[in-house]
C-alpha cells in the first residue's frame, strides 16, 4: 500500500525523494517534532545497530532536520509513528557513511488504524554492503502480535522480505497502528 501511494499517486516521488531530499540534512528525532506530526498511541520503530561501525540515520518526510548517528555495537534510534504533512510516507534512511551511499530504508505510512511498512534495498548497490553481509530483521516487540516479520539473513542478496525493485509489493506489511517494531541491523 505504501509503495502504491508513492509510485502511482506521485510517480516522480522516488527520483525526487532520492535526489533532492536524500542529500540534504534531514529530520531530527521524533521527540523533537511538532506534536501534530507525532503519533502518541504507543506504536513506532526502534532500530538497534549490532554492526561494528556507526550507522547514520535520516528520518525523511516533508521537513529537513539533522542526521542521527546510531553508534556501533548496540546503539539505538527510536521513532514514534508520525504522519507526513504532505500526505506521503516516512522513510528512515540508513547508511554506513554520512554521504548516504548504499542506503537501506525502513519506510512507513499511516492509513487510519493501520501502519503499512517495508524494508527497501532499492538504493543499496549490489556487492560489498554490511547491511546485506550481516543481515537485518524487523520483528514486532510483542511476541503475541499478529504483525508479520521481515528477516533478511546474513549474505542474502536476493531477500524476498525487502524491496529489491519498485514492484516488490509483496514486501509491504500492514500492522495495527499501536504496533512497536524492532529493526535489528546485523546479528545481535
Amino acid at each position: 500500500m505504501a509503495r502504491i501511494f508513492l509510485y502511482y499517486i506521485f510517480p516522480p516521488f522516488k527520483m525526487m525523494f532520492t535526489k533532492t531530499i536524500g542529500f540534504a540534512a534531514l529530520f531530527s528525532i521524533a521527540s523533537a517534532l511538532p506534536r501534530s506530526m507525532v503519533r502518541r498511541d504507543g506504536g513506532g520503530v526502534t532500530i538497534t545497530n549490532n554492526l561494528q561501525q556507526d550507522v547514520y540515520a535520516w528520518s525523511v518526510a516533508g521537513d529537513v532536520g539533522p542526521m542521527q548517528t546510531i553508534t556501533s555495537g548496540g546503539g539505538v534510534y527510536s521513532e514514534s509513528w508520525r504522519t507526513n504533512p504532505n500526505g506521503g510516507g516516512i522513510s528512515i534512511k540508513l547508511a554506513l557513511d554520512p554521504d548516504q551511499n548504499d542506503v537501506l530504508q525502513f519506510e512507513y505510512t499511516e492509513a487510519g488504524d493501520t501502519i503499512y511498512w517495508d524494508m527497501s534495498c532499492i538504493d543499496m548497490q549490489a556487492g560489498d554492503n554490511k547491511f546485506t553481509e550481516y543481515g537485518f530483521a524487523v520483528v514486532p516487540s510483542d511476541e503475541t502480535s499478529t504483525c508479520p516479520t521481515a528477516i533478511c539473513k546474513a549474505g542474502d542478496t536476493a531477500c524476498s522480505a525487502a524491496y529489491l525493485t519498485p514492484t516488490d509489493d509483496h514486501a509491504t506489511h500492514g500492522c495495527p497502528i499501536d504496533t512497536a517494531l524492532q529493526l535489528s541491523l546485523g546479528q545481535s
